[in-house]
């Protein structure tokens, strides 16, 4: 195992806001988006805040971990030279699909743009764990997946949001980052409570923590990266480091920057958070030692009070004691028979500790290459929960995470009370039956991850039923085609919902465009976000978003568009420029033609 140190407090690194970045005092680390980074050219501003000793962090957004395909050797080898060349302790990467289709499907791959959810289904998770595992394998240094925002909820799930990140981390051995903004997403849009899934999660598995604003429209609220930080993402965040302290927390802003001023005072807030939860637990612990020692009292007044007459019934049973040793003696000893987990200890002290100590640490991301809310029920920290998880075992199918809710009614109540009093101590592991993995608890404390190659406590390198794969990948080729291509809602999908993110992809695709390509905005003016939204609503995305920028022009060119004469010119010229080869052929018509057919035949 590698040990990942204090991060302390970040932020995103972003071109926009770099120079901001430098300037800042107190900042520990930073994270990039890994497919915006040429290992060879890296930005004179990372390594000027590398030589600095600033942690520099690649954040990955297109690895498709969450997929049905295994993860593209180049896509991890590209993630694998970014980490060596930043000298990262880690990387990360998200619990996403982002293009679907091809091979499994027999269909067109089609690319989302976007980082869409995985089904908690047990078919999912266990393609998810065998894509973690292959990125594992493959990467110089650990890795760390994040849960993602969503707009949209598959039907027939089988797992809560914490039950499906316990088993992956149980199960791989990965670390988890954990975006506390996006829990309230989904608090909003999907109405999971987002005290509960802190609950749930095995927070000894955190490498840090991300924090970022957005904004509610019409009772949807939409993670975008763009704007302030509200007050109930910071109750959450609270909320989880009164339960354990975070190696990192991190801010993030991907467009809308403000002046450097108004991230200071964002990082300021986040440290504020951060600085409640310690008092919180501060306080906790003075109430707890008073409590404690009156216990005590009790106990030891309680146990004068029976001395005597333990005393003398020690006395009376000083004979058969003998007896019985002596005919104990002349008897061959009984075979014992193995205890289970279950056995050997209540079902709450299995259970790893939900809450520690806490002091505080000193539009979503997109590759730009090839990629009023409702009331929040965590503004106030509960009592970490109760409810016993037993130990995973080697089989996936009989999992933790599948124990239904009811299941701490079945433990005794002085077995559910250590839980509930659980102090800042990493948890002491459970025992585990000799067919059981160890519990993620016993595998790392707080804020160790674990090496590159180590998949998890006794765990195999079991591939995902090719059957799982298969009947994900139409799944979510259906649901992506729905969004992107115009085809019909798959059944128990939301259709008012699934619309919402239909336009929300199309709206976040002219944006990432608009920044990779800026000369189209400016050839077509007021013209190119209206033109370009009415093309992606036929045209899928195929590849990346350069691809898409050439692909948007020659549509345009081939429907005699724009009209004036100038602007169509200056169109054709740029695109000429970028759709071959360097330098330009001296044939531009058989160009135009070879472009026209490739547009034609993906229609």
């Amino acid at each position: 195992m590698k040990r990942l140190g204090h991060l302390g407090t970040g932020i995103g690194w972003r071109p926009e806001i770099a120079d901001a970045v430098e300037a800042m005092a107190g900042i520990d680390w930073v994270e990039a988006v890994a497919e915006n980074l040429c290992p060879g050219h890296l930005p004179e501003s990372l390594l000027r805040l590398r030589e600095r000793g600033v942690t520099v962090v690649p954040h990955g957004v297109s690895l498709g971990l969450g997929g049905a395909d295994r993860p593209a050797e180049d896509r991890l080898t590209a993630l694998a030279e970014r980490a060596e060349a930043l000298h990262s302790p880690l990387v990360t990467e998200h619990i996403a699909f982002v293009r679907a289709g091809g091979a499994l499907t027999a269909s067109p791959l089609l690319e989302a743009g976007h980082l869409l959810p995985v089904p908690r289904t047990r078919d999912a998770l266990d393609v998810l764990c065998e894509n973690v595992r292959i990125a594992q394998s493959a990467l110089p240094v650990p890795l760390a997946v994040e849960n993602i925002a969503a707009l949209i909820a598959w039907p027939g799930e089988e797992l809560t949001e914490g039950q499906f990140l316990y088993e992956l981390a149980d199960r791989t051995g990965v670390s988890l980052l954990i975006d506390v903004a996006n829990l309230h997403t989904n608090h909003v849009n999907r109405g999971e409570d987002p005290t509960k899934a802190l609950a749930e999660l095995p927070v000894e598995a955190i490498a840090y923590v991300h924090v970022a604003g957005g904004f509610e429209r019409d009772g949807v609220w939409h993670d975008s990266h763009a704007h302030p930080i509200p007050d109930t993402v910071l109750d959450i965040l609270t909320n989880l480091a009164s339960r354990v302290t975070p190696p990192g927390v991190l801010l993030e802003r991907d467009d809308n920057f403000p002046e450097a001023e108004e991230l200071e005072r964002e990082l300021g807030a986040i440290r504020g958070a951060l600085a409640r939860a310690t008092s919180t637990q501060a306080r906790a612990s003075e109430t707890a030692e008073p409590e404690a020692s009156a216990s005590g009292a009790r106990a030891r007044a309680t146990a004068t009070t029976k001395a005597p007459a333990a005393s003398q019934a020690a006395a009376a049973s000083q004979a058969p004691t003998s007896q019985a040793r002596a005919s104990a003696a002349a008897q061959p000893e009984a075979p014992t028979a193995p205890k289970t987990a279950a056995s050997k200890a209540p079902a709450a002290a299995q259970a790893p500790a939900r809450e520690a100590q806490a002091s505080a640490p000193d539009g979503p991301e997109t590759a730009e290459t090839g990629e009023t809310p409702a009331s929040d029920t965590s503004a106030t920290s509960p009592a970490p929960t109760s409810q016993a998880r037993a130990s995973t075992t080697a089989t996936p199918e009989v999992s933790a995470a599948a124990v239904p809710e009811s299941a701490p009614s079945k433990a005794p109540a002085a077995a559910q009370a250590p839980a509930r009093e659980a102090q800042a101590s990493v948890p002491v592991p459970p025992e585990a039956s000799a067919a059981s993995k160890a519990p993620l608890a016993s595998r790392a404390s707080v804020g160790e991850v674990t090496d590159s190659h180590d998949f998890g406590p006794g765990d195999s390198f079991a591939s995902a039923p090719e059957g799982a794969r298969q009947r994900l990948a139409l799944a979510q080729a259906a649901l992506l085609s729905a969004l992107v291509a115009g085809t019909p809602v798959p059944e128990g999908f939301d259709r008012v919902r699934l619309g919402v993110q239909s336009r929300a992809l199309g709206a976040k695709r002219a944006d990432v465009v608009a920044k990779v390509a800026p000369e189209l905005p400016e050839i077509l003016g007021a013209g190119y976000r209206p033109a370009f939204l009415a093309y992606a609503h036929g045209h899928p995305m195929a590849d990346g978003y350069r691809h898409d920028a050439l692909d948007f022009a020659a549509h345009l060119l081939l429907g005699g568009q724009p009209e004036d004469a100038e602007a169509r010119r200056r169109l054709r010229e740029w695109w000429l420029d970028r759709s071959g080869p360097a330098p330009r052929s001296q044939r531009p018509t058989a160009r135009l033609a070879r472009a026209t057919r490739r547009v034609l035949l993906r229609r």
